[in-house]
């Protein structure tokens, strides 16, 4: 008698499923999805687009390389008594920020910033391997420290700054989270992983 009783409900169990899974795979249901997923990601630029973007991007580079030896590499004989090297981070900022005008302040942080901001939206576009954070601040560091290195050794009236260099790849930073990501991914486009 058990069995009996036991019969009907797995009868109906499977009946039920059975039902339950044919709503789910018909084609009008609203459940189903039954378009193609493309696995392509986000489309290319023309090859001639990209070619023109990376062009321009060098050609800005130029140009930021010539103005930024202008501004950093010409002799100062004027300040030579005002310079002094300066190896521990901070300091600098400190005397920046302590000076009585607030706009003077301004001038030297804004200005070491805005000179790294380019390194952050171009070389992300130069060099596909800089795609990464960590990348672009290493390699505009290590530019910015050369740039620092020949100031303080070859140029009358300049010194090295370590918050220099700090300040330089903090605005490479901006430049890189503002647009540098976007445009790498634009220009240089990862290729799909393929399902094995």
């Amino acid at each position: 008698m058990a069995r009996t009783v036991l019969r009907p409900r797995t009868a109906l169990r499977s009946s039920s499923t059975s039902h339950s899974q044919s709503k789910k795979s018909r084609p009008g249901s609203a459940k189903s999805d039954s378009r193609p997923k493309s696995d392509s990601g986000p489309k290319k630029l023309p090859f001639l687009v990209r070619l023109l973007v990376m062009l321009c991007a060098f050609a800005a580079m130029v140009a930021f390389a010539a103005a930024l030896a202008q501004l950093t590499l010409q002799p100062s004989p004027a300040s030579e008594s005002l310079t002094h090297s300066n190896l521990h981070p901070g300091r600098s900022l400190r005397a920046y920020l302590d000076q009585p005008e607030l706009r003077d302040a301004a001038k030297q942080i804004g200005g070491n910033l805005l000179l790294g901001i380019p390194f952050g939206l171009l070389l992300p576009v130069l060099v596909p391997g800089a795609r990464g954070i960590l990348r672009v601040l290493l390699l505009t560091a290590a530019v910015m420290l050369m740039v620092e290195l020949v100031q303080g050794a070859l140029v009358t009236g300049r010194a090295f700054d370590v918050d220099d260099v700090i300040l330089n790849t903090t605005g490479a930073l901006v430049g890189y989270l503002l647009l540098g990501r976007r445009l790498n991914r634009a220009v240089h486009p990862r290729e799909p992983r393929r399902k094995r």
